[in-house]
């Protein structure tokens, strides 16, 4: 009669959770592919990464061989970093560690469509950084010439699309910014949906290309409304040009 599977303990099994998650963001790869690589079955992963079955030892071994790293850890050896610090996204926003995510910190000029010139282009400051407190990257917007209407949120990185997706939810209302990132320049392009706000209290969905490009990119940034005169004007227009050329985004006629 064949030994039972040893079963790992229950923080053996949260630190090779945690591990795991991190490898997965880090590599962007989805959890289908991993548990085809650890021929697993989809289920049984998303069980003992999500806590509801502990690791066992024949589960790990085969995790291991499919990442090609070491999972367990030695009494005496440390904690994995994301353990320690709790540094690991909530599920919702795609379990990502901080470790994983760092290149998508910065300052960036962020650049769309005027929705009130279809001419001009709207221009604002977004700093991407992570918070400690909410254990994920968020975003905050300056610089905006309708203060009033500055935006801040969280940043999910999930794995799956590969895309990044900025979310503001005040009091239930949405505004959504999915977004793909270049891996040499650094810039994101994709598209915004959010509300425009119309007279009185009527607002009407509305959705754009939009751009955000690392302000080391540009020598002297202007915010606010640019108009065909300003020098970053042209810069401005091929960057959101690119969003739909590529294309990052695509909009489809009704």
């Amino acid at each position: 009669m064949p030994a039972p599977d040893k079963q790992l303990s229950a923080e053996q099994s949260r630190q090779i959770a945690d591990t795991i998650r991190e490898e997965i963001a880090r590599r962007r790869i989805s959890r289908q592919s991993l548990a085809e690589l650890a021929k697993l079955s989809l289920s049984t992963l998303e069980k003992v990464l999500g806590g509801r079955r502990p690791f066992t030892l024949a589960t790990t071994v085969r995790l291991e061989q499919a990442l090609g790293v070491s999972l367990r850890k030695t009494p005496e050896g440390p904690a994995p970093a994301a353990a320690v610090n709790g540094e690991v996204a909530p599920d919702g926003l795609g379990a990502y560690s901080r470790r994983a995510v760092a290149w998508i910190e910065g300052t960036y000029v962020t650049v769309r469509p005027s929705f009130g010139d279809k001419e001009a282009i709207f221009a604002y400051r977004t700093e991407i950084s992570w918070d400690t407190a909410a254990s994920s990257l968020v975003f905050h917007e300056s610089e905006r010439q309708d203060a009033a209407y500055t935006q801040y949120g969280e940043v999910a990185v999930p794995n799956q699309s590969g895309h990044i997706y900025l979310v503001t939810n005040r009091h239930g209302q949405h505004r959504l910014i999915t977004v793909a990132r270049l891996a040499i320049s650094g810039e994101m392009h994709g598209i915004i949906t959010t509300l425009l706000a119309g007279r009185g209290s009527r607002l009407t969905p509305i959705a754009a290309p939009i751009a955000y490009l690392p302000i080391k990119m540009v020598a002297n940034p202007t915010f606010g409304r640019v108009s065909s005169d300003d020098p970053n004007y042209v810069a401005y227009r091929q960057h959101l040009r690119r969003t739909t050329e590529e294309p990052f985004a695509m909009f489809l006629p009704g």
